[in-house]
């Protein structure tokens, strides 16, 4: 029986034992708020994933090492915005230990239960004494009911905050999982720039935490492209510290990962509709393929695709891009056997193309919230991932990020 998953309002302080915080200590000129702390009442059992740019920024560097140091235990998570304090050297890596040691000192815990992360400009230096400043702030406005303004601190180009909530039901007792993420542009994570922070008051052993983490952003955070680039600074951290008195095994795992899955996918979401310049969020599924691998490869490929992604936004149902896209993906595909639809109206199916459809796929696509479809024709396997159009916005935001 699959597990009944029920969302509910909140994010990253709903489960049980969590304070958070977010306040504006100076490192983003316009002064809004930019320093975000996550902590937990007691040590919890600790999960992340970390982006795949070999381009590695300080806090990634800094987070691992910390999980490995304290056997997967943290307490807090600091977090900035506003400088990825990516590509800035030796002096980059002590500010990112240093706004470990500071948190540490306020919290009372050892550094190396302290994880960092930061968002903003590559190759800029860290004002570490801004944050130095704003800590003992942060730290005095940390508060369950905080969340939302955590939320709203890690921010950089978002349109707007992302939260989730849900809970599941474990032996008879409510299991919370919450979370928060940013992320607007350089999205594709392949683990992306984009920051995820979940937590749930259930008790999970570290191998099976690692598992969902792994699972749950293998078909969420990783099935998402807003542009294919993936950044320096991308990972999603969990933080399990068992306050609900249910102790997650094998037997109950499949729950909880229900549970984590449906919140993470819930920030995903987010992450695509708030894509820089977004004004569409498209599904796209590609089916018939010989291999979930090649089929993620394809659905990928039609998510970045400039043409594809130009085209939805321009509302033309130019379904000649769609299975060009799918014929050069590197995967296995069979023209006559192959499909496109925009939304339920088929366009091209074993080699014909049925144009008189296109006036219905091109009302269609004036929709908000889109799908596209292509069969491979190649095998029984399928994938989903979520994208969104281009538009000139997001050209003139990358266009002027920096100046």
């Amino acid at each position: 029986m699959a597990a009944t998953v029920s969302a509910i309002s909140g994010g990253v302080t709903t489960p049980r034992g969590f304070r958070a915080a977010g306040v504006s200590a100076g490192i983003k000129a316009n002064g809004g708020l930019d320093l975000a702390l996550l902590v937990c009442d007691g040590p919890a059992q600790a999960a992340a994933v970390f982006t795949t740019n070999l381009a590695l920024a300080a806090p990634v560097v800094v987070s691992r090492e910390h999980l490995a140091r304290s056997g997967g235990i943290a307490r807090a998570v600091i977090v900035n915005s506003g400088c990825a304090n990516a590509c800035t050297g030796d002096e980059g890596m002590q500010a990112a230990r240093d706004m470990a040691a500071e948190t540490a000192r306020l919290v009372h815990c050892p550094a190396e239960q302290v994880l960092v992360a930061s968002t903003g400009v590559i190759g800029v230096a860290l004002p570490i004494d801004r944050i130095r400043g704003g800590l003992p702030v942060a730290f005095g406005a940390l508060g369950a009911d905080q969340g939302a303004m955590a939320a709203r601190a890690i921010m950089t180009t978002d349109p707007f905050p992302k939260e989730a909530a849900a809970q599941v039901v474990i032996d008879g007792r409510d299991v919370t999982i919450g979370g928060m993420a940013k992320g607007s542009g350089m999205i594709e994570p392949m683990l992306a720039t984009m920051l995820g922070f979940v937590t749930t008051d259930a008790a999970v052993p570290k191998t099976l935490l690692d598992r969902a983490l792994r699972e749950a952003a293998g078909d969420t955070f990783n099935a998402i492209t807003v542009d294919g680039e993936c950044s320096t600074n991308d990972c999603v951290m969990l933080l399990a510290n068992g306050a609900s008195g249910v102790v997650v095994d094998e037997m109950r795992y499949a729950t909880f990962a229900a549970g984590l899955t449906a919140v993470c996918r819930e920030l995903a979401l987010g992450i695509v509709r708030g894509g820089e310049g977004a004004t569409k969020l498209v599904t796209v599924i590609v089916a018939g393929a010989a291999s979930s691998g090649e089929a993620r490869k394809a659905a990928k490929a039609i998510a970045n695709s400039l043409l594809v992604k130009t085209a939805i936004h321009g509302g033309d149902p130019n379904w000649g891009r769609l299975i060009a896209v799918a014929g050069r993906a590197g995967v296995a595909f069979e023209l006559s056997r192959a499909a496109v639809m925009i939304g339920s109206t088929v366009l091209f199916e074993n080699g014909r193309p049925y144009d008189e459809a296109s006036p219905l796929a091109a009302e269609y696509l004036k929709g908000k919230d889109l799908t596209v479809s292509v069969d491979l024709g190649a095998g029984g396997a399928s994938s989903t991932v979520w994208t969104c159009d281009l538009s000139a916005e997001y050209v003139r935001i990358n266009a002027d990020y920096r100046t």
